[in-house]
């Protein structure tokens, strides 16, 4: 399977970390583009964007200020197909990411994500309060797997902080 291009640049407002590309997002070079994930719906449903994207779609969201790349860049069916090495040398590489295009904030789209970046075992949704990456705020949302069992406005309430954080900073 091939893996799927990063969507980074300098001055984004938000990167957004998942573990790593699903088959299907393997399949067709695209982040988030299993039918079953709620991705995109929770990014229109929480005000973050403007309309429904569609996968198809991710790089015009850097014309929002939204990146996209993963901790692994290898596709596989689910997180435990995911070795120690590849976490280690993935943690490696998203961290020289960040300090290269110091995003804004840098979303992982998953505790456990971020427990893989950071090796912490105690996170809270949202705003971190130490951060990783110097300058850059880091901040923890609910995965948008279809296999979450969070309910879906409370994932849409967790994901809204980072639209009113942004809007915040503007003023």
């Amino acid at each position: 399977m091939n893996e799927v291009s990063d969507h980074l640049d300098h001055g984004l407002q938000i990167v957004f970390v998942g573990f790593n590309p699903s088959p299907k997002s393997g399949e067709l070079g695209h982040h988030y583009a299993n039918p079953r994930n709620h991705f995109w719906k929770l990014l229109y449903e929480s005000g973050l964007t403007p309309r429904l994207y569609a996968p198809n779609e991710d790089g015009d969201l850097l014309k929002l200020g939204y990146g996209f790349t993963n901790i692994v860049s290898r596709p596989t069916r689910g997180v435990d197909d995911i070795t120690r090495e590849e976490y280690r040398v993935g943690r490696e590489i998203l961290r020289e990411k960040l300090e290269y295009y110091r995003p804004q904030i840098t979303c992982f789209v998953g505790k456990g994500v971020y427990q893989e970046f950071t090796k912490q075992s105690s996170i809270s949704w949202g705003f971190q309060p130490q951060s990783f990456v110097d300058g850059v705020h880091e901040f923890v949302a609910p995965s948008s797997s279809g296999l979450v069992r969070m309910p879906m406005s409370d994932i849409i309430a967790i994901y809204q902080q980072l639209g009113e954080f942004i809007q915040n900073a503007s003023q």
